[in-house]
């Protein structure tokens, strides 16, 4: 029988990689004594957050930082670009500051939309979420950020120590946050970028979708407007963001 420790030693073996992890545990690979410099908690462990086992492919493992029992209160993921306009970063803080009352505010701990939402939640309650090791800050410059949310929010991720943050892991972290949420705002998007993966994982799971309208003359970031044309909710107002 498949152990929460063999789990551990399968993740550190195979830098958390899902499919081959997978496929130890069917093969019943052996397993020597591994030690994790973080908490962690397995699919097997009545403590493992619940919002994830109704995904597809739940984590094996989560390695994290932090309050675990924030993924057990009602949570709003705020997700956005990387090269954020200033209006979007102002848009987010506003979207935030109407939601962190009664949600925990979980986002990806990336640059621009992702960072300000933490920021503007570091007085409630927020959860990142990393497509990397769990001892890795990507992008450097959230440095301060990840440590005051490891301190006394919490960081999550389901790669172990040193797991370099490859293109292939963000797609994937994505559905961990779509899974976390009961409701996903996007407050500024491109047509194509990491956002939509995280929408789409969130419409497999119904969760509800709102979007911010954007500028029409703005063509580098559509994603917003292509969303609410497809039938994503349209956030019009504070009050709106508000009752959600």
């Amino acid at each position: 029988m498949t152990t929460s420790t063999d789990i551990l030693c399968y993740a550190m073996r195979y830098q958390g990689d899902w499919s081959r992890i997978a496929q130890a545990i069917h093969s019943h690979e052996p397993v020597e004594p591994v030690i994790s410099r973080s908490p962690w908690v397995t699919f097997l462990d009545p403590d493992y957050p619940a919002c994830f086992r109704k995904l597809r492919y739940p984590p094996w493992i989560l390695f994290y930082h932090g309050d675990l029992s924030l993924l057990d209160r009602p949570c709003a993921a705020v997700v956005g670009s990387r090269d954020a306009t200033m209006q979007a970063l102002r848009n987010t803080t506003a979207v935030v500051n109407a939601l962190k009352e009664r949600y925990v505010i979980v986002s990806g701990l990336a640059r621009g939309v992702d960072a300000q939402a933490h920021r503007a939640a570091l007085d409630k309650g927020t959860v990142g979420i990393l497509g990397c090791g769990i001892d890795r800050v990507y992008p450097r410059e959230n440095a301060a950020l990840f440590s005051a949310m490891k301190k006394n929010h919490l960081v999550i991720s389901e790669y172990p120590w040193q797991t370099t943050p490859l293109p292939g892991h963000f797609p994937w972290r994505n559905r961990l946050i779509a899974a976390a949420a009961s409701v996903v705002v996007v407050t500024e998007a491109r047509e194509k970028s990491g956002t939509m993966y995280t929408v789409d994982e969130a419409l497999s799971l119904s969760v509800p979708v709102w979007c911010l309208p954007t500028d029409f003359s703005r063509k580098d970031h559509c994603g917003c407007n292509r969303l609410i044309h497809q039938g994503a909710g349209i956030l019009c107002d504070l009050q709106q963001v508000r009752e959600l």
